[in-house]
């Protein structure tokens, strides 16, 4: 099996090493099996597992290297950027917020349009989940390399202890196109509508405006609260929907595998990281590329350039990031 192509890709770079590492402990489990035979059935137990496992990791790899966003050719000009909490509880849904708010000071520093489409707040404060959209002209590549896991470290303000907390929160990312091919069949989308929450006014919480769309073949589900009126919701989820299932019929002819959007969010797991923001040493590391910054306070409020710019730089000088 040829692992270099991955290898030498800063995006799957450090899941060969786990790759490698499984590779180990099905030498050393076989190497048991034949060294105690009372211990030879445990030890192929775990042999399946570990092949079980490289073979989640072959197929991680090659989503992430084969299926590139958009069509050859075109920019798109607007997209979609969904937040979610991880590990971590109250905190990662804290750390879910200021990753959004991080990302709306980015998109005014770039004069993008930034807008919520839904949101869904712990009981503590900050975000389950939330989801945004996007538009400005090269808005797409400078957001795209933001999907994954971002884990962070600190001391939170409830701590009495001083102990240091790990949490994390899941970015996605799914880029919105002018040109759709797509089509859905009426019969096949399931239409709820419900009270907005939150901000925008009285009329928001008094009529049923919420429109939440269910694509029952695939189960795949948006809700949009934004607007004022249900129609524009309605067009707006419609837009949304449209736009994943379109990204998953083209992952799924390229890998037979519609596995994208577990690529990017993964399973919110704090070894699944693309990027560590270590208060406490000032530090945000991104793994992709082994790259670290400082200013932690200044990164929040969007100072993304740098990230941004050296990612980009990875990206040309390998053909994909």
């Amino acid at each position: 099996m040829d692992l270099e192509q991955f290898r030498s890709d800063a995006r799957t770079a450090h899941l060969v090493t786990l790759f490698d590492d499984l590779a180990r402990r099905i030498t050393d489990s076989e190497k048991l099996k034949e060294s105690d035979p009372s211990m030879s059935e445990l030890a192929q137990e775990e042999i399946r597992s570990f092949r079980a496992q490289q073979e989640e990791l072959l197929i991680h790899m090659q989503s992430i290297t084969a299926v590139r966003e958009g069509k050859e050719g075109e920019t798109p000009r607007a997209l979609i950027l969904e937040v979610r909490a991880g590990a971590g509880g109250e905190e990662a849904a804290l750390f879910a917020q200021e990753l959004a708010e991080m990302y709306q000071h980015f998109a005014e520093r770039r004069g993008y349009r930034f807008e919520t489409v839904d949101e869904s707040r712990a009981e503590m404060g900050g975000y389950k989940e939330a989801s945004f959209e996007i538009h400005g002209k090269g808005c797409y590549e400078a957001y795209r390399y933001e999907m994954g896991v971002h884990r962070i470290q600190r001391v939170p303000a409830t701590e009495k202890q001083g102990r240091i907390h790990t949490s994390t929160a899941s970015v996605a990312v799914l880029p919105l196109s002018e040109k759709n091919d797509f089509e859905i069949k009426p019969d096949d989308i399931e239409i709820d509508f419900s009270r907005s929450g939150g901000a925008g006014g009285q009329n928001v919480n008094k009529v049923e405006t919420a429109v939440r769309l269910t694509h029952k073949p695939t189960g795949i589900a948006v809700r949009s609260t934004s607007e004022r009126s249900q129609q524009k919701n309605r067009e707006k989820a419609y837009s949304i929907l449209l736009a994943k299932l379109t990204q998953a019929q083209e992952e799924k002819e390229a890998l037979t595998l519609g596995a994208e959007r577990r690529t990017q969010i993964g399973t919110g797991d704090r070894s699944e990281k693309i990027r560590t923001y270590n208060v406490l040493q000032d530090r945000v590391t991104d793994h992709r590329i082994k790259e670290s910054w400082h200013n932690i306070e200044k990164i929040f409020a969007g100072d993304l350039e740098a990230i941004v710019t050296a990612l980009q730089n990875v990206d040309n000088s390998l053909g994909s990031l």
